[in-house]
């Protein structure tokens, strides 16, 4: 919703500004179609040359994300420490009984009792993984935090491939700009010998590539760039608190400490309450 309320607030501002000042739109509109096609045609070749098919095909998603903002919502992050307070409870009281949650988690009756989470590949594997590492006696709690780290690096890395390639076009749509009324001030000294309001509306017309550079680096590809990544990196905080509660319930903590601690570890604007957090796991010890 803010996303188009800012493309909304941004052109009013910036072409109100230019009406209000006395400037004329017919130069601009002249000229809008030819420019736009030379430069966000070269953006989008060079965006195709220098991104593989990985970020080519994330791209769309990844625009459709920026508007929609960060997937996980205190729900979520609600239902994540519940999913973790019951497998960690099951690895203490009964091991074996663990192996079908964590070898099969699509039929998981814990599992399949939060389907958002559970439709999300990379988070049940991180969880089946970590604990079936530790079934099989590889517990140093630190160890395993180091290889969390590091499987979290590797999902970040790959989860920011967009952003930053939408940063690199935004870096090169003003020098795109400049190429393109180099091309209009070329195409004006063909015609240098016509009269200055000829002349006049010409450069007028190259100056617009100019414009239109700079103007849609600024105010369109690098906020959605910057947005994007800001996006990611909430969403990815999410497996942090996995983390945080796997690394605790392998340090011999408490379930429910273990729960607290990775509670601590959500973000404040989506952070369950403890009093909420706790009357759902008075509710699971109920249901169990």
């Amino acid at each position: 919703m803010f996303g188009f309320v800012g493309i909304f607030v941004t052109l009013a501002m910036v072409f109100g500004g230019y009406l209000l000042a006395g400037g004329k739109m017919g130069v601009i509109l002249h000229s809008l179609p030819f420019e736009m096609m030379m430069i966000m045609g070269a953006a989008v070749g060079a965006y195709l040359l220098g991104n593989d098919t990985h970020v080519l095909k994330h791209t769309l998603p990844g625009l459709i994300r920026a508007f929609k903002g960060p997937k996980w919502t205190p729900q979520d992050h609600q239902d994540v420490l519940c999913l973790m307070f019951q497998l960690l409870k099951i690895a203490r009281e009964n091991p074996v009984a663990l192996e079908q949650h964590i070898e099969n988690p699509a039929e998981s009756p814990i599992f399949t009792a939060y389907p958002r989470l559970a439709a999300e590949h990379n988070i049940v594997s991180l969880i089946a993984d970590t604990m079936r590492s530790a079934s099989l006696n590889y517990d140093d709690p630190y160890q395993v935090e180091d290889m969390l780290s590091r499987r979290i690096a590797i999902l970040r890395e790959e989860e920011m491939h967009v952003p930053h390639a939408l940063q690199n076009m935004a870096d090169a749509l003003p020098a795109l700009g400049i190429v393109a009324a180099v091309l209009g001030v070329i195409k004006t000294m063909s015609s240098i010998d016509q009269p200055p309001a000829v002349l006049g509306k010409m450069i007028g017309g190259a100056l617009v590539g100019t414009f239109l550079g700079v103007f849609l680096s600024y105010g369109f590809v690098a906020p959605l760039a910057n947005r994007l990544g800001a996006v990611v990196k909430q969403d990815l905080g999410f497996y942090d608190v996995i983390k945080s509660v796997l690394v605790a319930g392998l340090h011999q903590h408490a379930t429910t400490l273990c729960v607290e601690v990775g509670r601590q570890t959500v973000p404040e604007h989506v952070r369950p309450s403890f009093d909420t957090l706790e009357s759902a796991l008075r509710e699971l010890k109920k249901a169990a």
